[in-house]
């Protein structure tokens, strides 16, 4: 069963080694496990719903708790602590477009507004309830879920947009094919969720982006619906796709979505690479990307990041022999990890494989092989469940994201990690920083933080703290002329700095086109545009 309160199944647990909580104490300080609210208590302040009879709106009290906030840190602070302003007056599971558009119908001639809900993974709140004005129907797409139209030939799927990541997966690997887009929240988020997000994989220098695999589907909006068909490359006038990526429920429902598929790769191996330091590791993966080798994934840590993981890692008698084959070979304390993804045939893998070495030589890279690599695979998905772990010792986690050209790399990690280093008077705490280039491109790359501090004994405290941290990183990004977000969208919290990104006229257009489909601004208000 799925945690009300924090990530994932409630039966999945990540126990920090046994060296963990003397490391998280010398960095931030001793936790104090806080004092959650019970459910019952929580349910208890639920109020009446206020929306109109519906066969398909469920206004029970436990389900419309559990669509009101997603994953981001806020979120987490008011449900442990029960401080939640808004809920959902009702949550719809239609199981049709058909369906899909007799609710939008429903809540415009009702005056109400509409979120639209996939996976409920969002970290910068897409799909919180805003405002107390009107009554707020969630419609869950979680039942649209099936593979209604495969082309092997073009190497096309069709899917309900409220498939989850192992559901697509899995329909696709009993064909032979795969769609390759494993972002972190892959168990729980969803294809609809990735296109309104304009979501990134942790295999997308391999299989793309979701703009690059989103080909087509079907919007479902007040004003009406836009099939968007999976031409394979068209010059009549803006690509309307673009739009709708990234739209976040601004625009309408996607219900249906086309998108690029793979076959299944005959090999894929992981690997790492050690880097006396982060200059060193940072210019052999440019090289290594503007080469255009064919990789599925490179991720570069910072030597505090590095020192983390293998500080957190457990397995300490391996670490240590790591470790004294580093310095011998002189990789030491500023040392940094590089994992490496190769996907393909096994020639085209080979071939690669020895070319990425190769480079990474030049440039001292030390290869220890595939166990870094392997860890890493079999428990990518089960990172998120370390944020319960964490909260219930007493520390709060959260991440922050941007992308910039390479020749802003080094200044802009060293602003957003003084900015959040920087924010708590000493009396209040330490503060944990470290980061990793999580995605690389031939032009730049994406920057992904992430801070660790002390839960204060008041929620409110707490979120103070994550106010200060979160704006800090935030400006920082913005004077750095960095994205204001590389991969976990605008939403709330990102909202007030999409102008400095977009320009004046930019949002003005942003504006006219929300209006054109959605008139009576009833969908997702609040989110994208402040």
């Amino acid at each position: 069963m799925r945690r009300w309160n924090g990530w994932g199944d409630n039966t999945v647990e990540y126990p920090l080694p046994s060296n963990g909580p003397e490391f998280l104490q010398k960095r931030v300080g001793v936790g104090a496990p806080p004092q959650d609210v019970s459910l019952e208590a929580v349910l208890a302040s639920v109020p009446n719903s206020r929306l109109a009879s519906h066969p398909l709106v469920n206004v029970d009290p436990k389900l419309r708790l559990c669509h009101a906030k997603g994953q981001s840190l806020p979120d987490w602070i008011a449900l442990r602590s029960g401080r939640i302003s808004a809920f959902p007056d009702g949550v719809a599971h239609p199981s049709s477009s058909t369906q899909v558009l007799d609710l939008v119908h429903f809540a415009e001639q009702n005056d109400s507004v509409v979120i639209p809900y996939g996976g409920g993974t969002s970290v910068v709140g897409h799909i919180n309830p805003v405002t107390a004005e009107k009554p707020v129907l969630t419609i869950n797409l979680r039942r649209l879920n099936q593979l209604s139209k495969f082309d092997e030939i073009s190497q096309l799927a069709t899917f309900g947009a409220g498939i989850s990541g192992p559901e697509l997966e899995a329909q696709l690997r009993a064909l032979g094919f795969t769609l390759g887009h494993f972002p972190q929240s892959f168990e729980l988020s969803t294809l609809g969720g990735w296109i309104a997000t304009r979501s990134s994989g942790q295999q997308s220098l391999g299989y793309g982006r979701i703009e690059d695999l989103f080909k087509g589907g079907t919007l479902i909006s007040p004003a009406g619906t836009l099939e968007l068909l999976p031409h394979p490359a068209s010059a009549a006038g803006p690509d309307l796709r673009q739009m709708i990526l990234g739209s976040e429920g601004r625009l309408g429902i996607v219900t249906e979505a086309t998108v690029r598929v793979s076959r299944l790769p005959e090999r894929e191996e992981f690997h790492a690479i050690f880097f006396p330091n982060f200059d060193r590791g940072q210019t052999a993966v440019r090289q290594i990307v503007q080469a255009r080798l064919s990789l599925s994934m490179l991720r570069l840590s910072t030597a505090v990041e590095t020192n983390t993981t293998l500080a957190l890692a457990g397995h300490e008698r391996l670490i240590a022999m790591l470790e004294q084959l580093l310095v011998l070979r002189g990789v030491n304390d500023q040392k940094c990890m590089l994992l490496i993804g190769f996907t393909g045939c096994e020639d085209l893998v080979k071939a690669t494989r020895k070319e990425a070495f190769s480079i990474a030589r030049q440039h001292k890279g030390v290869h220890v092989g595939r166990q870094f690599g392997k860890q890493w695979h079999k428990g990518r998905f089960l990172t998120p469940y370390l944020r319960n772990t964490l909260w219930e010792q007493g520390y709060a986690l959260d991440t922050l994201e941007t992308a910039v050209p390479w020749s802003d790399v080094d200044d802009t990690i060293q602003a957003i990690e003084h900015a959040l280093q920087s924010t708590l008077d000493p009396s209040e705490g330490r503060v944990h920083v470290f980061t990793h280039l999580s995605h690389m491109y031939p032009e730049g790359a994406s920057i992904y933080t992430t801070y660790l501090f002390r839960l204060a004994q008041d929620p409110d405290q707490t979120l103070q703290h994550w106010h200060s941290f979160k704006t800090a990183a935030s400006q920082a990004i913005v004077n750095q002329k960095g994205t204001i977000s590389h991969q976990h969208g605008v939403g709330v919290d990102h909202a007030h700095y999409l102008e400095a990104e977009k320009g004046s006229l930019g949002t003005t257009v942003l504006r006219d086109v929300l209006g054109r489909f959605d008139p009576k601004g009833i969908m997702n208000p609040g989110k994208l545009l402040a």
